[in-house]
């Protein structure tokens, strides 16, 4: 019996291996970093001081979706995420744009013409 549930594990463990490489090649493939031109992009950024609010609104002034890690203000000034968040909110809202929290440590914000379905 031993043997049958290791082999039921090891089973489970290469699928999650073949998960996991799958998930880490996406995006990798030839010709998929930076080199086609697209009309919008979606940017990833980490949100480390208040000044990085003002590369995201400029990505969101050229019409680009912004998706902000939150995780290392909201580990260390959480009065400062806040100023970010406000300003930040403030921008989106000048721009007709969009804002949200996807989970506990990334923000979506998006340009005018792009809503959030909640």
């Amino acid at each position: 019996m031993a043997g049958l549930m290791d082999k039921l594990k090891m089973n489970r463990d290469k699928e999650n291996e073949d998960v996991e490489e799958i998930l880490n090649q996406l995006g990798l493939e030839e010709g998929d970093l930076m080199e086609e031109e697209a009309d919008t992009w979606v940017r990833v950024t980490t949100l480390k001081d208040v000044s990085d609010i003002d590369a995201v609104a400029t990505e969101l002034r050229e019409g680009n979706l912004v998706l902000l890690n939150i995780a290392p203000m909201h580990k260390k000034n959480k009065v400062k995420l806040r100023q970010s968040i406000s300003q930040l909110k403030g921008t989106v809202s000048d721009l007709n744009g969009d804002i949200a929290r996807l989970s506990e440590e990334k923000v979506l914000a998006t340009p005018s013409g792009t809503k959030i379905e909640r």
